[in-house]
């Protein structure tokens, strides 16, 4: 057997490249996009001014945000060739199957943002601003109805839940929103993001390098998550059986989703201000039940295994509560993280080395080949 260097398995620990998009602090529980705390943008910024931070490395000034706005603006329509093929997809296909297929699709009708390079940041841009009407075109097309046209007046966040509603959102809904795509926008190397940069780092173009991640993104133990947080909610009905049901589960060795961290050792930043805003729109809408649920359920993993609530826990109250379907949690979240996904891509092409990590073989090494009818 051959004797490489140590297995670090899931490469958890492993220092694989150099960023300056995104800082994890796992024992501090901080989270820093540039240099800035996520907890400020989360205050101040919104989407639009987070991806043009991730992009560019810097804020905008008034001026180039506007531009930017502008711009995301004005590319928010649907090729008519990919409108027809989301048309004449099955109804009751995955959307996270049908968003793969479709941003790899976009790719044939975008040929100069899919060379590799700096023109790169025009698809960067190009799917961030399209992501929300391939959603939205997915749910209504499910429920026969007609793909909404855009709507360039409306901010990205208000555009995102208008496409799928198909109802205005209100400030409170918008700012929602807003936050929860700023918290999403990146998060360092995780699974998908690290699919993106080894495909780019190919020299593949950007669009590929997307599909990659949403992909990799489409497998549970990345996202899907806070849906599994929801359907316990559902089957614990009420904050006095919380206690039962997550001790049963725990008792049989079952996971409970939105809690622990392979990265944080305390709690989750994002959850931190995700569970504020599930208390804030359960109460604008008369509807505390899941913020009470999840705080029973919070309690209950806490005393019992020590875990803190990760960014899964309290999203998916909010997103049902701004009336997103289940099965769009984890497309949102992809809408969101494009913007980290196509930065983080930006940044490898700036820096290209192909990405090849070695293997410890663990088969043998010295079998000697036998003709076909030999073998028994």
């Amino acid at each position: 057997m051959v004797e490489p260097a140590d297995v670090q398995k899931g490469l958890e620990d492993v220092i694989a490249l150099e960023s300056r998009i995104c800082y994890i602090d796992g024992k501090g529980g901080r989270l820093i996009y540039d240099g800035y705390d996520i907890r400020d943008l989360a205050a101040n910024s919104n989407f639009e001014e987070v991806a043009y931070l991730l992009w560019y490395g810097r804020l905008p000034t008034s001026t180039q945000l506007a531009e930017l706005k502008q711009r995301l603006a004005g590319l928010r329509e649907l090729p008519a060739p990919v409108l027809r093929l989301l048309t004449a997809m099955p109804r009751d296909a995955l959307p996270m199957d049908v968003l793969r297929t479709v941003v790899s699709a976009l790719a044939v009708y975008e040929p100069d943002e899919t060379k590799p390079g700096e023109a790169s940041i025009g698809g960067a841009q190009r799917l961030s601003a399209i992501l929300p009407a391939i959603l939205g075109t997915i749910h209504r097309l499910r429920n026969g109805l007609p793909a909404l046209a855009p709507r360039p007046e409306l901010s990205h966040a208000s555009w995102l839940l208008y496409a799928i509603r198909g109802t205005d959102s209100n400030e409170l809904e918008t700012r929602a929103l807003d936050v929860a795509l700023i918290l999403h926008a990146d998060h360092e190397l995780n699974a998908s993001t690290f699919a993106a940069r080894v495909t780019a780092s190919t020299l593949s173009d950007l669009y590929s390098a997307v599909t990659s991640a949403i992909g990799t993104l489409k497998g549970p133990l990345h996202g899907g998550a806070n849906e599994r947080v929801m359907e316990l909610l559902e089957e614990i009905g009420t904050p006095e059986k919380a206690e039962e049901v997550v001790r049963a589960k725990l008792a049989r060795h079952e996971r409970i989703m939105g809690f622990g961290h392979r990265v944080y050792k305390v709690e989750d930043p994002r959850a931190t201000i995700l569970r504020e805003w599930s208390k804030r729109i359960g109460e604008a809408k008369g509807n505390l039940r899941y913020y009470d649920l999840l705080r029973a359920v919070e309690g209950v993993v806490h005393r019992e295994k020590g875990l803190y609530p990760n960014v899964d826990l309290y999203s998916g109250s909010v997103y049902t509560l701004l009336g997103i379907p289940k099965d769009l949690f984890t497309p949102v979240f992809a809408a969101s993280r494009v913007a980290g996904w196509t930065a983080h891509v930006l940044e490898e092409y700036q820096d290209l080395r192909l990405i090849r990590p070695t293997a410890r073989y663990v088969g043998p090494v010295d079998l000697v080949y036998s003709p076909i009818g030999s073998r028994g």
